[in-house]
């Protein structure tokens, strides 16, 4: 059993107001910066998701500079997550298991962050064993209260809001969110349940994004004005260079945004809702 203790449980920190999500920043050892953003006082940091290998799930054994990473995260009280790719299906059994006792034992994780969940109602009985196979997990691990995020990455089956403590509902280009719209469903439910990941966000619609989130009724966000492509990539059909302001790689989560400093002055408790 770990001796590890947890920062507080995130759904503490997300009621009543916009805060952050943050999906996962590259290694710490690559990523210094972001990591330290993280833990700055002040910061409206709902949670934010360790992810240690390319491969996904802990490693093999315990990575130091993660360990660094997590143990200041812990210290200024912002919950982490364990980041453990449902691959669409449902990944279950001693696999995913032991990558989530891994994450508790070693980082003192809050929850989990399931990554690439599975959204239609003919796997939501699959999902639900799954995830109570991790709250039982964590309860055997000294770590009872266990906050869980579906990465679902677009409004699933209303029947998942009853299984884990936040949905990713939204996850993509802001060209696509800044015309997405929230079913009817979730009205039924607060703010603290939804969380939104956008990429792609200039500078001069920051506050349009921050403003449609909480419109769509979701309290926990990622905005950010790098893209998806790639370094040095082609525009569609090839002809020119991509429009990237700010083309970090694949994952546009991967550091911080440009604006950062405005993201945390335009969210956390005290701004009106």
């Amino acid at each position: 059993m770990s001796d590890l203790r947890p920062s507080p449980p995130p759904a503490a920190r997300t009621a009543g107001w916009l805060g952050l999500g943050v999906p996962g920043y590259a290694h710490p050892l690559v990523a210094p910066v972001e990591w330290a953003e993280l833990a700055r006082p002040g910061a409206p940091v709902h949670w934010a998701v360790l992810r240690v290998p390319v491969t996904g799930g802990a490693g093999a054994r315990p990575d130091p500079y993660c360990l660094a990473a997590a143990a200041r995260l812990r210290a200024s009280g912002v919950p982490l997550l364990g980041h453990l790719d449902l691959r669409r299906g449902v990944r279950s059994g001693p696999e995913l298991l032991t990558d989530a006792a891994r994450f508790l034992d070693w980082y003192g994780v809050s929850g989990f962050y399931l990554d690439r969940a599975p959204a239609g109602a003919v796997t939501l009985p699959a999902a639900t064993a799954a995830v109570t196979a991790l709250r039982g997990l964590g309860a055997r691990h000294g770590h009872p209260a266990l906050h869980l995020v579906l990465g679902h990455d677009t409004h699933p089956d209303p029947g998942y809001a009853a299984i884990a403590e936040q949905l990713v509902t939204f996850r993509g280009r802001w060209a696509d969110y800044r015309w997405s719209q929230a079913p009817e469903w979730t009205a039924d439910h607060p703010a603290s349940r939804f969380c939104h990941l956008v990429h792609g966000v200039p500078r001069g619609h920051l506050e349009e994004a921050l403003r449609l989130a909480r419109w769509q009724g979701a309290g926990t966000v990622y905005v950010t004005d790098a893209t998806g492509r790639p370094r040095g990539g082609r525009g569609p059909g090839g002809r020119g260079p991509a429009e990237s302001p700010r083309g970090c790689g694949t994952d546009p989560f991967e550091t911080l945004p440009g604006y950062w400093d405005d993201i945390v002055s335009r969210t956390g408790p005290a701004i009106s809702e």
